[in-house]
């Protein structure tokens, strides 16, 4: 092709230390601000099959970045495979922050174009890890692929538990994706096409497709969709409800009649590029467009969930009587396990209940109190807490790492500690570490904590104290003066975003510019009906009725404060995330 622009080949560095090949079309001119598009190609392909899109929207001021996901192309791993759908997820994260720090660009310089599977990961990035960047393009997204076979989905779920990992061959023909004849011979004839897909990750696909499609309203980015019209291999309806859900004002849909699912490599795809070029170009000429979380605690979808979940069932409705028997046999039958007892005993949120959750040691009165503590504990809303602990430890290990490379004195407050466990155990033996400062407000978690520390010996260095998290005035007036702040597990349980802003605020107050704090997230939960209908929270015994925040909620309140958020972990279910955020200076 005329004018078609010539990559850098190159391979960047993930978290968990997989070097993934990707390709960099520097801009060819120079201007004012730094244009990054990244890429992110279909499932089974890879990057080189994206040279089309570089050259066709010719767009000679834009850096262009594209990958070969893990398990794809040039880039190392089984084919097909990658460890989960969170895994590539975070790895889209990583991507992008790295090809704008790259090109020396700011995140809100960066559009991601993305297509099918890409575009499931683009989605449920955004979703995940609400992105500042300054738009989405999604192209004929994969949220529900056409098995054709009966019970396919079933079966394969049913064999995973079975046999364990597995490779299914794709049915896909290039003649399926486009009416373009030379893209059809090329992706037929192409030797680093990938036509398996580990079972694990097409189980993850469509559940994780599910959730961010239903969920489509957490996302607030500009974004446009393009559908194509006669798509052999996904289905439109979950594109179509996902477009309908979006929060952002600025957004479009265009259905592309005729088109296969190949829809920037059609025949006709100029029809493509020319929304998507305008689309961009309206993009990059306005200031970013930021989403207004002021109100989201009143005008929300979570709101109203809210108030639909503290309203109860419906008086006789079929949810109401499953529910009170769901209550009534966890009374009779439930007790004899533990962490059940336990849960109506302190609150099924409290710090009892989350240490207990921890240890993850089923116990019981009987061998039936044994087996309801078992499954209980194995729910996926305390298997995510398990993980959130394990995120916790890595991103405390992180910071106090990177303060002590600073050369900063590493003084920590966790200001709603429950035990203080997780913390005990990210700290044990790191010597840069002067002072660890443990607060709750609860008296019981306050002794459970002293006696913690006492066990471990590590009295001369860490304190339990008394404290209000949600007093601005009593944490400003911290000292000495932390440089790393932790809040983990509390902001979740309160619907109101003031109480959040005094703590943060707080916060803000007491740790120095350069600082760090450490906070969670609850912006998805399966089980919040279950929870709000069944259990009883440590607040006077009340129904335990939470209300999810948003990413994007979440880290606008944290920067309202004075930090910027830099590094963000969450769950393989999407449920609960931890982020690191740096203070401002003032």
């Amino acid at each position: 092709m005329a004018n078609s622009r010539t990559p850098e080949e190159k391979s960047f560095l993930t978290s968990d230390n997989t070097e993934l090949f990707y390709r960099h079309w520097p801009a060819q001119e120079s201007g004012a601000s730094r244009k990054v598009i990244v890429l992110f190609h279909r499932g089974h392909e890879h990057s080189g099959r994206l040279q089309h899109i570089v050259d066709e929207l010719a767009m000679p001021d834009t850096a262009f970045y594209a990958w070969d996901a893990r398990g794809h192309g040039r880039s190392p791993g089984q084919r097909g495979h990658s460890p989960s759908l969170a895994r590539s997820v975070q790895d889209v994260d990583e991507f992008v922050r790295f090809a704008a720090a790259d090109s020396q660009a700011a995140l809100e310089e960066v559009i991601v174009v993305a297509q099918s599977v890409g575009a499931v990961l683009a989605a449920t990035w955004a979703h995940d890890y609400a992105p500042a960047i300054r738009g989405l393009v999604l192209a004929s997204p994969a949220f529900k692929v056409k098995l054709y076979v009966p019970f396919a989905r079933s079966g394969l779920a049913l064999l995973h538990r079975l046999r364990g990992l597995f490779f299914v061959n794709s049915y896909v023909k290039g003649k399926y994706l486009t009416h373009d004849p030379e893209r059809v011979a090329s992706f037929n004839h192409d030797p680093l096409i990938t036509r398996p897909i580990a079972v694990n990750i097409l189980l993850d696909l469509y559940r994780t497709a599910e959730r961010i499609v239903s969920d489509a309203a957490a996302i607030t980015l500009p974004t446009q969709l393009l559908v194509s019209g006669e798509d052999y291999v996904v289905h439109r309806k979950p594109q179509l409800d996902f477009y309908q859900r979006l929060r952002s004002p600025l957004k479009e849909l265009h259905v592309l009649p005729g088109f296969y699912h190949d829809t920037l490599g059609e025949r006709d795809r100029q029809l493509a590029f020319d929304k998507m070029r305008a689309f961009i170009d309206t993009l990059y000429a306005m200031p970013p467009q930021r989403f207004d979380y002021q109100n989201e605690d009143r005008w929300s979808p979570g709101a109203d969930h809210w108030r639909m979940l503290s309203g109860g069932p419906a008086p006789y409705s079929l949810d109401d009587v499953a529910y009170r028997a769901l209550r009534y046999g966890m009374k009779i039958l439930g007790t004899q396990s533990t962490g059940v007892r336990l849960g109506f005993e302190t609150g099924f949120d409290s710090g009892s209940t989350l240490d207990y959750v921890y240890r993850n040691q089923p116990h019981g009165s009987s061998w039936l109190g044994r087996q309801i503590d078992k499954n209980y504990l194995n729910s996926v809303g305390w298997q995510g807490i398990r993980q959130r602990k394990v995120h916790l430890q890595q991103l405390i290990q992180q910071a106090v790492a990177q303060l002590a490379a600073q050369g900063r004195p590493v003084r920590v407050v966790d200001v709603a500690a429950g035990h203080g466990r997780y913390v005990l155990d990210a700290l044990a033996g790191e010597t840069a570490v002067s002072e660890i400062l443990l607060r709750d407000y609860s008296e019981l978690n306050v002794a459970k904590g002293q006696a913690m520390i006492a066990e471990r010996g590590m009295a001369d260095q860490a304190r339990f104290e008394r404290g209000d998290a949600f007093n601005r005035a009593e944490l400003a007036a911290l000292a000495p003066r932390p440089t790393l702040g932790i809040v983990s597990g509390l902001y979740e349980l309160f619907p109101e975003n003031a109480l959040v802003r005094n703590s943060l605020a707080g916060l803000a107050d007491a740790i120095e510019p350069g600082g760090i704090l450490i906070y969670t997230g609850q912006p998805w939960h399966p089980q919040l009906k279950t929870i709000a209908w069944s259990l009883t929270s440590h607040k006077d015994g009340k129904a335990w009725v939470m209300r999810v925040r948003t990413q994007g909620e979440m880290d606008a309140l944290v920067r309202e404060a004075g930090f910027d958020k830099c590094t963000q972990l969450i769950d393989e279910w999407g449920i609960f995330t931890v982020s690191l955020a740096v203070r401002r200076p003032s």
